[in-house]
């Protein structure tokens, strides 16, 4: 498949590419600086912009098959106004080139799941990350309003750990642990594995072990 990484310089963003590579898609992977992207592969192409510049969204969506949005705030303590702009862009320019499949990466941290996330993502988290929070909220709701065939991913704090491919997902999971962690590379393997699974379009799903 033709595949659209957003975000593709982020940690999370590399294991997707890595992944998506090593599965045989032809990967575009968009950045804001392609020297933080330390892969190289005759499938990878990059494309240099920024999010919040519809013409060059529009631009790397035609013809793609799935999107990703492994999207994130340059700083997690203060709102970032080009990453709600860049899903809104996204969107639109979905809409316009009628590519339907949308993932996005959030934070279980929102309102809607904190409360199932483990003592510190229900206690500190809305506390230390306020204004993340807020910006995946905002970008939550700008998805669910969209006619795509979305999937929200929301993901408790994330690791380098390896992956292990033994995870768990599900709209109600809950866990009582202090902190509750998952690797990016598991994160990643999850969120590819819906190309091939409808079970989660237009849900909200949780992941964690």
């Amino acid at each position: 498949m033709n595949v659209l990484v957003f975000g593709a310089s982020g940690a999370t963003g590399h294991e997707l590419v890595r992944q998506a590579l090593n599965q045989g898609h032809k990967v575009t992977a968009f950045v804001r600086t392609p020297s933080k992207l330390k892969i190289t592969h005759d499938d990878l192409k990059l494309v240099e912009g920024n999010v919040s510049q519809y013409p060059v969204v529009e631009q790397a969506i035609r013809g793609q098959d799935i999107i990703f949005s492994a999207l994130g705030a340059s700083n997690p303590f203060r709102f970032d106004q080009s990453v709600v702009e860049g899903i809104s862009n996204i969107i639109q320019a979905m809409q316009h080139s009628v590519v339907k499949r949308l993932i996005y990466l959030s934070f279980i941290g929102v309102p809607e799941s904190r409360n199932d996330g483990g003592f510190v993502i229900k206690y500190i988290a809305p506390k230390l990350l306020k204004t993340e929070i807020a910006g995946h909220e905002l970008r939550e709701k700008m998805i669910r309003k969209s006619e795509l065939d979305w999937t929200i991913v929301r993901a408790p704090t994330l690791t380098k750990g390896p992956g292990k491919r033994e995870y768990r997902s599900g709209e109600e999971l809950k866990s009582h642990a202090f902190t509750v962690t998952i690797s990016r590379a598991d994160v990643a393997d999850f969120m590819l594995k819906q190309m091939n699974d409808n079970s989660f379009i237009r849900k909200a799903v949780r992941i964690m072990y």
